[in-house]
């Protein structure tokens, strides 16, 4: 009776530890998960920041007056799937995912202890050329403008390169030869991925702004005069009779925003013409009206 009671006890403990691992492994899951998701919000967060502040600034806004907030500066960074982005992202995941050490110890020859096989004394030479490449590209790097993101880039793809004789090798990877090149790999991806977007921000607003007649078009109808460009817009004055009495047209509309109306004329250029901003209120009625279409359209 003794031993099929000692028998249960044994089961029901061997139930319950395997219980608690299952439970242990769930909330390790979960907590992996939401460090991974929080680190992608706070990345895309940080790339939409910096995509917002270079369009507008474009058009002389600063990211302070737009009041964006954190989701709608997320939702910024969706405009940087682009080529060169994917470019950087592939990298990381091929540097992150790749298992070095497997790699390396399937291609290492027999007998090779010391580190003197062939691919790892390649891979060894070639991890400081590619850095040292990137450097003279860092150096030289204004002269390859819109291009000097690659000068970081190739660092840091060199960097991830020179883990392959680390992981590959005999010797323990320690903190001088594993945990600082990751850390300077992972600083050069960081600055280049932050100049792609930088570029990619002011290139779209360039081209937003190539044909300001295609834009949206606005109506303002106000009970006073505004104090707008009398040369580069239509006002008219509808007479005391009509309510509101004064309107104006040939604005062109850059971003509406908690009722205010970022607007420029018709011939708005670029770091030369100002931008107006319009505040809809009981005296200020703002419509909106399409743009001028291409002929082709």
């Amino acid at each position: 009776m003794s031993e099929h009671v000692e028998h249960n006890y044994r089961a029901d403990s061997s139930t319950l530890m395997t219980d608690l691992g299952d439970r242990r492994s769930t909330t390790a899951l979960f907590k992996s998960v939401a460090a991974q998701a929080s680190f992608v919000a706070a990345l895309m967060f940080y790339l939409g920041t910096m995509y917002t502040t270079s369009f507008y600034g474009y058009f002389n806004l600063t990211l302070n007056t737009l009041n964006l907030g954190f989701s709608g500066l997320v939702l910024q960074s969706l405009h940087l799937l682009r080529r060169q982005v994917l470019v950087v992202a592939v990298i990381v995941l091929m540097a992150t995912g790749i298992p070095w050490s497997r790699f390396g110890g399937r291609f290492a020859e027999p007998g090779d202890g010391d580190g003197g096989s062939p691919l790892r004394t390649a891979a060894a030479r070639l991890h400081l050329v590619v850095v040292g490449t990137g450097l003279v590209l860092l150096v030289i790097s204004p002269t390859i403008a819109p291009y000097g993101w690659v000068a970081a880039l190739t660092v840091a793809a060199g960097l991830f390169l020179g883990q392959y004789q680390n992981a590959t090798g005999a010797r323990r990877a320690g903190l001088r030869h594993k945990a600082l090149p990751c850390f300077a790999a992972a600083v050069f991806l960081f600055w280049a991925l932050t100049q792609i977007t930088w570029q990619l921000g002011e290139q779209d607003a360039k081209e937003r702004a190539r044909d300001v007649t295609r834009w949206t078009g606005v109506m303002i109808l106000s009970t006073h005069r505004l104090a707008l460009p009398q040369d580069s817009l239509v006002t008219e004055d509808l007479g005391e009779r009509f309510h509101p009495r004064y309107r104006y047209t040939g604005l062109r509309l850059l971003l509406e925003r908690d009722g205010r109306y970022y607007v420029v004329s018709r011939g708005w250029k670029p770091r030369r013409d100002p931008l107006y901003v319009i505040r809809e209120s009981d005296d200020i009625w703002v419509a909106l009206t399409s743009g001028t279409q291409p002929r082709s359209a």
